[in-house]
Parts: C-alpha cells; sequence; structure tokens
C-alpha cells in the first residue's frame, strides 16, 4: 500500500495493441509494480496491420511491435507480457477469445484487471477504435462471469487452471470515471514506455501530449498527473488505510 492508494499484489492489463498500454494505464502500471504488483501485459493483436512502409509485411512488423512492447513493458516494470497473437484490425469479442482471456485470468489470478472502454464513442469528435471496443468487451465478459465460473469452459481444468473471482476492474478512460491514480513520479517512466514504439511514432515526441492529457486529469482531483478509470467491485479487499473512493495517491 502507498500512503493512501490500494496496490494490488497481481493486476492483468489486457488490450488490443502493441501501444494501447503505454498511451492509456502505463503510469499506474509503473507505479504498481514499484510498490511490488506482479503486473501481467495481455496484448491480444500483433498490431499487424500498423504500417505505412513501402515493403513491409505483416510478419515483420508484427515481429517489430512484439519486441517494442517487451521494452516497454520492462521499461515499465511489468513481470511478463503475453502475446496472443490475433490479427490486427478485425478483432472481435467472440467466444473464443473470451476463453483465452478467462485462461489468462485463471493461469495469473489477478486481484485487479485492466482494461479499456467498450463504448463506441467518448465524445463528439471521437469515434472509439474496433478493436480497443472487442478487447474491452471481451475482458469484461471473460473476467466476469466466465472467470470464476467452473462449469465455464471445463477443459481448462484439465489445464489445472481453477475458477478465479477477480477483486476490481478498472476501465481506463471512462467518461463516468470514479477513480485517478496520481501517477507524478511515473509519468516520465510512462512516456519512455511509449517511446519504445518506434514503428509507429517514428520521431513524434509525445512527452507534451502525455503530459497534457495526464495534467488535465489530474487537475479534477487535485494530482499533477493522473489516470482515470472507472473502478468495478466484485470482491472488495480489505484497505490498510481509509481510502477516499474517488481518488488514490
Amino acid at each position: 500500500m502507498t500512503a493512501n492508494g490500494y496496490i494490488p499484489e497481481r493486476a492483468l492489463m489486457i488490450y488490443a495493441h502493441p501501444d494501447d498500454i503505454e498511451f492509456s494505464v502505463a503510469g499506474t502500471a509503473a507505479k504498481w509494480a514499484a510498490h511490488g504488483c506482479e503486473v501481467t501485459y495481455i496484448v491480444i493483436t500483433d498490431g499487424n496491420a500498423g504500417s505505412h512502409e513501402d515493403g513491409m509485411t505483416r510478419e515483420k512488423i508484427a515481429a517489430i511491435r512484439r519486441k517494442e512492447q517487451q521494452t516497454a513493458a520492462h521499461i515499465a516494470g511489468a513481470s511478463q507480457c503475453i502475446f496472443l497473437g490475433y490479427d490486427d484490425g478485425i478483432l472481435q469479442p467472440t467466444l473464443e477469445l473470451r476463453k483465452n482471456l478467462v485462461r489468462q485470468i485463471r493461469r495469473y489470478k489477478p486481484n485487479v484487471v485492466i482494461c479499456g472502454d467498450p463504448n463506441f464513442y467518448f465524445s463528439d469528435t471521437y469515434i472509439n477504435h474496433p478493436d480497443h471496443r472487442a478487447a474491452a468487451l471481451a475482458a469484461l465478459e471473460a473476467v466476469f462471469p466466465a472467470a470464476e465460473m467452473p462449469l465455464a469452459f471445463p477443459e481448462l481444468a484439465e489445464e489445472g487452471l481453477s475458477p478465479h473471482k477477480t477483486n476490481y476492474v478498472y476501465i481506463s478512460r471512462a467518461q463516468d470515471a470514479d477513480c485517478y491514480i496520481d501517477i507524478s513520479d511515473t509519468i516520465e517512466t510512462k512516456i519512455t514506455a511509449l517511446k519504445q514504439h518506434k514503428s509507429q511514432i517514428e520521431d513524434w515526441d509525445p512527452a507534451p501530449r502525455l503530459k497534457e492529457w495526464a495534467e488535465a486529469t489530474g487537475k479534477k482531483v487535485g494530482f499533477k498527473y493522473a489516470e482515470s478509470f472507472r473502478r468495478i467491485t466484485l470482491k472488495p479487499v480489505a484497505m490498510d488505510d481509509k481510502e477516499d473512493n474517488q481518488t488514490q495517491s
């Protein structure tokens, strides 16, 4: 635990593409990892459509993006980075994907699952990426109720994977955010991690934009830099400190 905040023992971060975690929640990942949390990244697609370079192939860009993501995860302090190998741009929240995510939840037994928001739009100027929506919906459907139901995907028991009930789900950058995590001490780590995705950002310096977003979020609750979430409680755990339901520092 930090002075006021909850640090889980194990956290699973489930996102569609390499670099999604760095854009969204790497500040939280780095903070939790620095305080002893076992952070695991689940990257569903290889981002194998993410290039406009002449002569690039899907196989080559997938390998490049996996390497970039592994480096970024290491910088943030993640314990492992798991790639599920789905194709970029055509992700669907299928039963197969749900089963694969249930497998990861039962394997790593997280106290917290962090995922994106499955909503179609967040404002009048932005439509949520189809892969982001699919990844978020599949993650939520895997967390509840499938991962905790012994008769759901019983074949996973043959792999030695028993049902697991997650304590909390954190939905990142949700419109109805009610949980803000202070990342003032890890904003630079987040920036450095994102910079590893050179195939995507090229010569662009993400620092000003990431700080602008995090500062605007932090202002809502009095933090210099923050990341925001909608927190869903499935099985509450005892806190070492009295915690403000709206903020974590």
